[in-house]
């Protein structure tokens, strides 16, 4: 955003985010949700996966396409990233039974941390 452009409406801060959550649901199911058949031909899961990210392409390229008006590219990948792994880590407790260990959670809050500095201005 350059320095003479219009302040960000609510719609441009507030949609990318909410769209960029509901894609990143998609996503997640897409990745990992196969996991849970393991039986299944993989060409077959393979269809429906790409089936599912069908619909993560819907709201992430309209989240991307809004949100460019307030956030830069580099904060729109980093609050996907962010969105990634939140989700990530809720599908593999509540799917999987797994819980992240600790080197895990150190590497989550360092990527966390990381974050700070690409929305600091």
């Amino acid at each position: 955003m350059t320095a003479f452009a219009a302040a960000p409406s609510l719609l441009s801060l507030a949609a990318p985010i909410l769209l960029l959550i509901a894609s990143n649901v998609f996503m997640t199911f897409a990745w990992y949700g196969h996991l849970k058949f393991p039986g299944a031909a993989l060409w077959v899961v393979v269809l429906v996966s790409w089936g599912i990210a069908f619909f993560e392409y819907w709201l992430a390229v309209p989240a991307n396409r809004i949100g460019v008006a307030a956030y830069s590219l580099a904060e729109l990948k980093t609050i996907t990233t962010i969105f990634s792994l939140v989700g990530f880590v809720i599908v593999a407790f509540f799917m999987f039974g797994e819980k992240p260990g600790l080197n895990q959670l150190i590497g989550f809050a360092l990527i966390g941390a990381g974050s700070f500095f690409i929305f600091k201005p």
